[in-house]
């Protein structure tokens, strides 16, 4: 079998528009907050301008060694609009996988993220923009272009695996994934969380909080 430098696979099918519009109202914590709060990654940060909502899209995946970056560009003829690009760059920070001008087109194609496990640089560029750019650090040092890599196989960004095709949500607080199966019931997990969120906010403003559930948890931590 001759030798290939990607191995790509279809996208999945993309997520119903109608969950993907209603996720991008709900602040990723209220999502955690009704995941057991264990789901999502660490390490990776935002670098670009805050968004007023909340990024929701299908994840497009993608790996290959650390600082090579040619899979990332096959990978972007993957992406429709509504997706999210997500690289596994196996966490390495020595050169830089995504800048301005891939992380331009990704947005120009309709993507609504990329993903980092990984390197970026054009800081200044991505910070102008509210595009959403998560990576784990900054380097100067651009990339290589050599493969190997895959395309649309399970990834790992942060900790948090992620499939090809699972929803992937992200702002200021950090990123989640979870399968498409489970957005509706979170969703109204969710805006059940937030309407009990603000009915707490009301009744502080009006000196009414019930303070009553410290002691208990207090109590409970003392037997």
């Amino acid at each position: 079998m001759p030798y290939k430098a990607i191995r790509k696979n279809p996208s999945a099918a993309p997520v119903a528009p109608k969950i993907l519009t209603a996720l991008r109202e709900i602040p990723v914590a209220a999502l955690s907050d009704n995941m057991h709060r264990n789901i999502g990654s660490t390490g990776l940060h935002p670098y670009h301008r805050p968004a007023a909502r909340t990024m929701a899209g299908t994840a497009v995946t993608a790996r290959s060694r650390g600082g090579d970056n040619l899979t990332y560009l096959r990978a972007l003829e993957f992406c429709r609009p509504g997706d999210v690009l997500v690289i596994d760059a196996g966490g390495d920070l020595n050169n830089a996988v995504v800048g301005g001008i891939l992380s331009f087109y990704a947005a120009h194609i309709g993507t609504v993220g990329v993903v980092i496990d990984g390197a970026i640089r054009d800081v200044a560029e991505i910070r102008a923009r509210e595009f959403p750019v998560y990576a784990r650090g900054v380097t100067h040092r651009g990339p290589y272009k050599d493969g190997p890599g895959e395309i649309n196989v399970p990834v790992s960004v942060g900790g948090m695996v992620v499939n090809p095709g699972d929803i992937v949500v992200g702002d200021q607080d950090g990123l989640m994934a979870f399968a498409p199966d489970e957005a509706e019931l979170l969703i109204e997990k969710a805006h059940a969380h937030l309407a009990t969120e603000a009915e707490t906010i009301r009744a502080m403003k009006e000196g009414r909080w019930d303070r009553a559930f410290i002691d208990a948890l207090e109590a409970r931590c003392a037997n």
